[in-house]
């Protein structure tokens, strides 16, 4: 049975013109330029410093064949909260180039389970998280809470809820894992840090699932191991489950607790192997 969510969250931006593929392309962490009709990719637009600033879906409709058809345009399925925000970033990255950045209307949506059909865009970070729609507005929508749940369920972080403006490395936030960053491409903002950070495995934290017994612990509340350790801070998460921001080494070093309560790593299925150091690599400093 396929599921079906209205994303209230979400919002969209149109970008067109001639020069839309490359002006994104040269900004985004993720390729643009050889998206095909009904193809969706996951990027992220980073500070300078590589730090999380906007997290976007990059949509080509499908083509409709019409006379008066834009030759380019582009979606980007976006924060809603940040919509606005990100126009205006866009607006400055603009400068000379033969583009048009604008909010446009539409729904978007999440389905899960089942194929849900013809119009459907398949989730470029992760297959079990399902298809986007857009524009929809006449399925039953089983709200975005459910959604949210599907996505906790799976150990996918959720910008919105977990990631802070300008403090988070993409790769913390597992965008690496998750096909939001192309590591081939040519030069982007913030590329340099992001790149030295794969190239030299600098990724000493990053952004776990957790299990334990009971309501969520608050955001920001500290997992240490049971030495005393500071391993990390509880993220967003629900009954039973949450995300944490873990230096890893501490993470796999033994029993964790969080405000008295134990807490257990929940490593997704999607994560490579390799992403977590052995035991024997823990440190004490």
């Amino acid at each position: 049975m396929s599921l079906a969510a209205h994303l209230t969250s979400r919002a969209l931006i149109a970008v067109s013109g001639p020069d839309a593929r490359p002006f994104l392309d040269n900004l985004l962490s993720n390729r643009v330029e050889d998206l095909e009709p009904g193809e969706a990719r996951a990027a992220l637009l980073l500070t300078p410093q590589g730090k999380f600033l906007f997290d976007l879906f990059v949509i080509t409709p499908p083509k409709t064949g019409q006379a008066d058809e834009p030759q380019d345009i582009l979606l980007l399925d976006v924060q809603a909260a940040q919509r606005q925000a990100l126009i205006q970033r866009l607006t400055i990255y603009r400068l000379r180039a033969k583009v048009q950045v604008e909010p446009v209307d539409g729904a978007v949506w999440a389905a899960w389970g089942s194929d849900p059909g013809d119009g459907w865009v398949r989730d470029p970070r992760l297959a079990d998280l399902g298809w986007r729609g857009y524009g929809r507005e006449a399925r039953v929508d089983g709200g975005e809470d459910a959604y949210d749940t599907h996505r906790l369920l799976l150990g996918v972080p959720d910008p919105a809820r977990d990631c802070e403006p300008d403090k988070t490395f993409p790769l913390e936030a597992d965008f690496d894992l998750l096909h939001a960053i192309d590591f081939k491409k040519g030069c982007y903002v913030g590329q340099e840090t992001t790149s030295r950070m794969k190239r030299r495995s600098a990724v000493k934290t990053r952004m776990v699932p957790i299990r334990f017994d009971g309501p969520a612990p608050a955001f920001g509340a500290p997992v240490e191991t049971q030495g005393g350790l500071r391993a990390g801070e509880v993220l967003a998460g629900r009954d039973g489950r949450a995300l944490a921001l873990l230096r890893l080494d501490r993470a796999v070093s033994g029993p964790l607790v969080c405000v008295g309560r134990p807490v257990v790593l929940d490593i997704p299925a999607w994560w490579p192997d390799g992403t977590l150091p052995s035991p024997s690599e823990t440190v004490s400093d």
